[in-house]
């Protein structure tokens, strides 16, 4: 069964750091990209960053960049997702998510519509 396991969230005041663990398994996680989506109440899902274990390709949503930094660990099937400087902004369930779409992951952004497979989310709540 294909599994993608989200985890790391938590309360944290502004400003601390949460690392956010992906631990996937069931598909060949060397040919696919992995995602990291959030979703405050009221508002749409959106793509934060992303990483291909095809090409090494990584990108970043504006308003993290700088702040979070995205890893793969081919041995452990595990992407992480490392927030530092946190925002109340930041507030959401993250979702990560991935596609063996080669076009999934670009230096511009991720493709969310060829997603294939989610995991359940993890609460990230940055108080001020």
């Amino acid at each position: 069964d294909v599994q993608l396991q989200a985890s790391g969230g938590g309360l944290v005041q502004a400003v601390g750091s949460l690392r956010l663990s992906c631990a996937a398994s069931g598909f060949t996680f060397d040919d696919y990209a992995i995602a990291w989506f959030r979703q405050a109440p009221g508002k749409e899902r959106e793509g934060v960053s992303c990483i291909s274990n095809l090409d090494g390709i990584t990108y970043y949503e504006d308003s993290v960049k700088g702040r979070f930094t995205i890893s793969s660990d081919n041995a452990k099937n595990t992407v992480y997702l490392q927030m530092n400087s946190l925002k109340p902004e930041d507030t959401a369930v993250y979702y990560c998510a991935a596609s063996h779409a080669h076009f999934y992951c670009s230096p511009y952004g991720i493709s969310k519509k060829v997603s294939r497979y989610w995991g359940q989310g993890t609460q990230v709540t940055v108080s001020s």
